[in-house]
């Protein structure tokens, strides 16, 4: 099973900064996915004991480990060898990790999975219809596929950012003697597909980057359908972070509750045998 892939050859891959983002994921305490994705994962995941979850796009098993907690059989995937090499090292017995592509589960049986997981990994694929037309394969009749992603109505690579409305004259001061300034989202493109470079360690080493996929949200609900999956639930969630006090900090937290930076979709196969 793809024996001779090198990760580093791959510009979706993550496996160049495989030991910074496991310091990342382990160390950082305030992260979105320990914070915000993991305990929203576990509440919709519902997960039953011995229940078989493939954590498809795992990097270095941080999800896996947790659904493997909740006593479900994991199987993790992910095309970097150097993440599953860290994955191995820290997984547990309810677990079995592999080295592969979305694209390509040749390892994995037909009508054997409960629910598939991709985490933050659909925006990092090519070939979106072959993944979908695996998973339905792998899934069990009515087997749960679950997708998180950056939002993207909101989060559109090199075509999204914030900024600030200037206060009129005649605004009131706030108590920090700033006048109130108002918070946007600014979007310069939804409707188009793109790809773009994006550097996987923010200020640091230009050269590491990673390609990532935008698609407005029709693509996926349209890819679903054609794949035999039917969506059954859609969440959108908001940063769960506060600005220190400042001048901007009450727009800020205000901006923070009404724009969400992340999607969750949960779609069904529609086989019945």
């Amino acid at each position: 099973m793809n024996k001779n892939y090198r990760s580093k050859n791959d510009p979706t891959s993550w496996g160049k900064v495989a030991d910074w983002y496991n310091d990342f994921l382990e160390k950082e305490a305030g992260s979105y996915q320990k914070t915000l994705i993991l305990p929203n994962l576990i509440r919709l995941l519902a997960i039953k004991k011995n229940e078989a979850i493939l954590d498809l796009g795992c990097g270095q098993g941080f999800f896996s480990r947790e659904f493997a907690k909740a006593d479900a059989k994991v199987i993790g995937v992910d095309i970097a060898p150097e993440l599953i090499a860290i994955a191995k090292k820290n997984a547990s017995k309810n677990i079995a990790y592999y080295v592969g592509s979305a694209e390509n589960l040749n390892f994995i049986k037909n009508n054997t999975l409960d629910k598939i997981v991709m985490i933050f990994s659909i925006q990092n694929v090519d070939n979106v219809h072959k993944v979908f037309r695996e998973c339905n394969r792998a899934l069990k009749p009515n087997g749960k596929l679950l997708i998180v992603m950056n939002h993207p109505a909101f989060r559109i690579p090199k075509n999204s950012s914030w900024g600030w409305d200037p206060a009129p004259e005649s605004a009131p001061r706030s108590q920090y003697g700033a006048s109130s300034e108002k918070m946007y989202r600014r979007i310069d493109q939804y409707m188009s597909e793109s790809k773009e470079k994006i550097q996987m360690r923010p200020g640091d080493k230009p050269d590491e980057y990673t390609i990532s996929f935008h698609r407005p949200l029709q693509f996926y609900f349209k890819l679903l359908s054609n794949n035999g999956f039917g969506v059954t639930r859609l969440e959108e969630w908001t940063s769960n972070k506060t600005s220190q006090p400042g001048p901007k900090a009450a727009a800020e937290n205000k901006t923070r509750k009404e724009i969400p930076l992340f999607l969750f979709l949960e779609a069904k196969n529609n086989r019945k045998h």
